[in-house]
């Protein structure tokens, strides 16, 4: 009677922490910050794009900074650049939803793995993408915020894993931080922003929450 007890004890806490992890997640991407209005130009305009579930930030070529160009590869038709942050495995090893498993999933959300820069690049603007307009300010922290996502080698370039980009026109690089269910690559693009002083969510680890803050 007493195994009984512990093990719908346990079963009770398993279902029950994906429950509160939702609805705490939930709350949270639905409190917005760096709301306030200022009398700053907003002359720039960088981007977000998602494919349903994973965002990234785009900013055009002659709004990064040029350290963040440095040692990557790329033509003259190459005039958006796209950054997505996330766990290794996965990145490498579910080129499509079909390629998921439960060890990739499992290991992403509740280890914390290494990561990768996943950037893409583009000849013009997509109707899809979401618009942000910025100040020269906040331009330049979100610069340096991906800046210090790439990890370095031991000659400080950045770490491209050759040949793994999914097309022609993107690559991966070797990244800083690790990922978790707490910081995902949504949450990633999140910090990004809140880094910057552009409006955010609070906290999040999905990315409606963002693309509802800069449509309305």
């Amino acid at each position: 009677m007493r195994l009984t007890k512990k093990i719908f004890k346990y079963i009770g806490i398993i279902v029950l922490v994906p429950i509160i992890y939702i609805i705490i997640s939930l709350i949270l991407t639905y409190i917005p910050i760096n709301n306030g209005t200022d009398n700053t130009t907003k002359n720039h305009t960088i981007y977000l794009n998602s494919n349903g579930i994973h965002l990234e930030i785009i900013i055009a070529k002659n709004d990064l900074n040029t350290s963040i160009l440095k040692d990557q590869k790329y033509t003259s038709q190459a005039q958006y650049f796209s950054f997505g942050w996330g766990d290794k495995n996965f990145y490498i090893e579910t080129t499509i939803w079909a390629d998921l498993t439960f060890v990739n999933g499992f290991q992403a959300l509740f280890l914390k793995t290494p990561t990768l820069l996943h950037v893409s690049r583009y000849s013009s603007v997509d109707k899809n993408w979401v618009a942000l307009k910025i100040d020269p300010e906040q331009l330049k922290k979100i610069n340096l915020y991906i800046l210090n996502t790439f990890r370095l080698d031991s000659k400080n370039k950045k770490i491209i894993l050759a040949g793994l980009g999914y097309y022609k026109n993107d690559d991966f690089y070797e990244a800083r931080g690790n990922y978790t269910c707490f910081n995902t690559c949504n949450t990633w693009v999140n910090t990004g922003l809140k880094k910057s002083n552009i409006k955010a969510c609070l906290w999040t680890p999905y990315d409606f929450g963002l693309l509802y803050l800069h449509k309305k």
